[in-house]
C-alpha cells in the first residue's frame, strides 16, 4: 500500500470541502435562513431539475416534499452552513420557496390561549 492510498477511503466518496460547494461563501445572500424554515421547490425547480449542481438538484428532488433547512442538512448529509448558502441562492433564482416560522410576537397572546381554553372547556 502506497502513502496516498493510507489517506484514501474508497467507501468515502469524492472529498470536497465545503466551501468548494459554496463558491467560498458562509452565509445565504439574501437573507438568514432559520433551521426550522420550510423549503418547497417551485414548479420552474422541478423543470430545471437537470441543469442545477448536483447539490441543489438533490435539494430540489428532496422538497418536493416540504422539508426544513435542518431535515435537508441530515438527509443530504451536508453542513448546516452550505444548505444554507444552497437554498438561499435557490431562493433567489425561484427554484424554492421558503416559510419561515412565526416569530414570537406573531403568536396569540396567552390571556387570548386561556380564553380559547375557557370556551372549549365550556363545551
Amino acid at each position: 500500500m502506497s502513502h496516498d492510498e493510507e489517506w484514501f477511503d474508497e467507501d468515502a466518496g469524492p472529498v470536497v470541502r465545503p466551501y468548494a460547494v459554496t463558491g467560498g461563501r458562509t452565509r445565504p445572500t439574501n437573507r438568514a435562513l432559520e433551521l426550522v424554515a420550510l423549503v418547497t421547490t417551485t414548479p420552474n425547480g422541478r423543470l430545471m431539475g437537470a441543469t442545477l449542481e448536483p447539490e441543489q438538484r438533490s435539494i430540489a428532488l428532496l422538497c418536493q416534499r416540504v422539508q426544513s433547512i435542518v431535515e435537508i442538512s441530515a438527509r443530504l448529509d451536508l453542513p448546516i452552513g452550505v444548505v444554507r448558502v444552497l437554498v438561499g441562492d435557490m431562493l433567489d433564482a425561484g427554484l424554492i420557496t421558503v416559510n419561515r416560522p412565526a416569530r414570537p410576537s406573531d403568536r396569540p397572546s396567552a390571556a387570548l390561549i386561556e380564553k380559547v381554553l375557557d370556551g372549549l372547556q365550556a363545551l
